[in-house]
């Protein structure tokens, strides 16, 4: 059965990113004190009395503000509140109730979803102060008190919003689900692919570079199985970057890449490869994950017959140093090949998940060496006398042989290839690890 869904809403600068991070128990959403960190919905998971439901940060609501970025921000909150089972407003203790609280506990009533009132910013222990009680004239019931950054309040607060909740049969574990970090350089088109693939305003997509600041993780699920696509923040190179928030933004990308299964590095077709495509990318490989090239855009390009071969061999050059990674060439916005995508992605999670057996790969091993001799130095001859597979994601091998120094890169290369023809392996780097004999 699908999880309830709490939605956390409310003006800028109340507190409820630092909630949202209380209330499922880890920092997913950056917290700072400049008003409109958050942009899009983010998502996590709340236990509370032995059941489980999802918790939905969303943007500050301006109910009356024509700014682009702010009247999407507007637009994902309302996405949030119709969506939802129940939901938080968040008021402020500190600056008292406003009239921006009240135009916003007038667009809930109209929803006709449960709403707890909380109150946030009561740091002191025992009987809130005066100004609490001015919040009973929002016609919400009775307020919670709450301190989002001691925790003050917070169980008080679930108690009152899961009386809400309808869980049923709550179900078993779900089906493997593909995690995908959708990564790149700003204005990739990574937010706009997410939309794309769940047919929904997911996240907020402008020609502003550095719209996405959070890593955004949306479930999908369709013919080719389930996966929960992390929008992450566009990574700049280190000198362009300037705020905190961005530094935040671009911590969380960097930390999508590693609890992910697959990346897929989106490259602007518009402006072709760029050092910072390399770079990125480069991020990607050296934390072993499954890599796919996709040239988004492709709808916008002059193309003849030869465009998309010269463009291969430009990603060919560039990418030498992920050669195992296919490419394919899609439009975020007309939806072009994003079947083919999905396909690539379930390839390359199978595998980096792979095992082989070790006669397998030591019958290989045999057939490898008798067809190109493994290099000698001063008359000593590298022996490598068996091999095996240690882990996956990605697929680790460890070679025993008899001196580490003879073992060079281009033997190692040239071993490596001769796996990945056996076994295919495409999309996922591969590991090797040389022992001498008798070293653990």
């Amino acid at each position: 059965m699908t999880k309830p869904v709490i939605a956390i809403v409310g003006r800028p600068n109340v507190g409820k990113s630092t909630l949202f991070n209380k209330l499922i128990g880890q920092r997913l959403s950056i917290v700072d004190d400049t008003p409109g960190v958050t942009r899009d919905r983010i998502y996590g998971e709340t236990e509370w009395c032995g059941h489980t439901a999802m918790v939905v940060d969303t943007g500050g609501i301006e109910p009356k503000s024509d700014d682009i970025i702010l009247s999407q921000m507007r637009r994902q909150a309302q996405l949030a509140i119709d969506t939802a089972s129940a939901i938080i407003l968040v008021t402020d203790l500190k600056s008292g109730m406003v009239a921006t609280d009240m135009e916003v506990a007038q667009m809930l009533q109209k929803a006709g979803k449960p709403v707890v009132l909380c109150v946030n910013k009561c740091d002191t222990v025992g009987e809130p102060p005066m100004e609490f009680y001015e919040f009973y004239n929002l016609g919400l019931g009775e307020p919670v008190s709450v301190s989002a950054v001691h925790g003050h309040g917070t169980g008080d607060l679930l108690d009152r919003v899961f009386e809400y909740l309808d869980f049923g049969e709550e179900g078993e574990e779900e089906d493997t689900v593909i995690r995908v970090a959708v990564i790149g350089k700003p204005n990739a088109g990574k937010s706009s692919l997410i939309n794309k693939i769940t047919d929904e305003e997911r996240c907020i997509v402008s020609d502003i570079a550095g719209t996405t600041r959070d890593t955004i993780d949306t479930l999908v699920e369709n013919e080719f199985g389930k996966f929960s696509f992390t929008d992450t923040a566009g990574l700049r190179r280190q000198s362009k970057i300037y705020d905190n928030i961005e530094k935040y933004s671009i911590l969380r990308a960097k930390m999508a890449i590693e609890r992910s299964d697959v990346c897929v590095i989106m490259i602007d077709a518009a402006e072709g490869v760029t050092e910072q495509d390399t770079k990125v990318a480069g991020l990607a490989h050296d934390a072993g994950r499954a890599c796919i090239l996709a040239v988004n855009k492709w709808d916008a390009i002059e193309k003849n017959d030869k465009t998309m071969s010269e463009f291969r061999k430009k990603l060919d050059a560039d990418f030498a140093f992920m050669s195992y990674a296919p490419q394919v060439f899609i439009s975020a916005k007309t939806g072009q090949r994003i079947d083919k995508l999905f396909e690539y992605i379930v390839m390359c999670y199978q595998n980096t998940f792979l095992r082989i057996r070790t006669g397998m790969l030591n019958e290989l091993l045999a057939q490898a060496t008798t067809r190109v001799q493994p290099p000698s130095d001063k008359g000593k001859r590298l022996k490598i006398f068996y091999m095996t597979q240690a882990g996956v994601k990605p697929p680790t091998f460890v070679f025993f042989c008899n001196d580490k120094e003879l073992f060079h890169f281009s033997y190692q290369r040239y071993l490596e290839n001769r796996i990945r023809e056996a076994f295919g392996l495409e999309g996922t780097p591969v590991k090797i690890i040389v022992r001498e004999r008798g070293e653990k």
